[in-house]
């Protein structure tokens, strides 16, 4: 399993992750919160990896090519 992610894409992903976490836990309460939650750890583990699965199954690639 390769990359597919590039470094801007693997950046907004962190980022984005990072908000939806911390939205998560201090605005709002519930499953909503758990979801948010849930859905920024997702975000920030595919940038820390450098792959995303859905990126694969559309055949998306935004890092360079070895």
């Amino acid at each position: 399993m390769g990359t597919n992610l590039g470094t801007i894409d693997r950046v907004v992903r962190g980022v984005a992750g990072a908000a939806l976490i911390a939205v998560g836990l201090f605005l709002v309460q519930g499953l909503l919160a758990v979801v948010l939650c849930l859905l920024g750890a997702m975000l920030i583990f595919s940038g820390a990896v450098g792959f995303c699965h859905v990126y694969k199954v559309l055949r998306i690639r935004t890092s360079r090519r070895a």
